[in-house]
């Protein structure tokens, strides 16, 4: 999670909403990320996506079996819905998404009974820092958009 946090800051100072992503499988980064999608032009480009991306890549399977996402927000309906598609084992986030969260706080997709297969869900790890990550970041955008 500490990766992950430090990718969601690499992705505040590039403008981006600090997110950042990592997926491990057995003692192996196998893919991380960080959100870009102003840099990319790509609404698809959230950290999650960016993480399973290299995952897939570097283990030449689009089936991720057995591995870990560990990410600082929880993910959108989106992100989950791409877990679930890699089959990721686990999901670890630290701090619930109000708006837009497709795991636990709006939508509960990525373990929900009518699916296939099912993430494990954890929740809160290192939850104050990615908290005030976010928070910071988003004041600091008021503040400059006021100003």
């Amino acid at each position: 999670m500490r990766m992950a946090l430090e990718l969601a800051r690499e992705a505040a100072a590039a403008g981006e909403v600090p997110v950042g992503a990592v997926v491990v499988l057995g003692d192996r980064i196998a893919g991380r990320g960080r959100n870009a999608p102003i840099e990319r032009s790509d609404p698809t480009a959230h950290a999650e996506i960016l993480a399973l991306r290299e995952a897939s890549a570097s283990m030449q399977n689009y089936r991720l079996e057995g591995a870990v996402l560990y990410t600082t927000l929880e993910p959108c309906v989106m992100c989950a819905g791409a877990l679930v598609s890699a089959r990721i084992a686990r999901v670890v986030f630290g701090t619930r998404d109000l708006r837009f969260g497709g795991v636990r706080s709006k939508f509960r997709l990525a373990d929900a009974e009518i699916l296939n297969h099912r993430l494990e869900i954890e929740e809160g790890v290192l939850g104050a820092e990615c908290a005030e990550l976010m928070q910071r970041f988003f004041a600091e955008r008021r503040l400059a958009n006021n100003l």
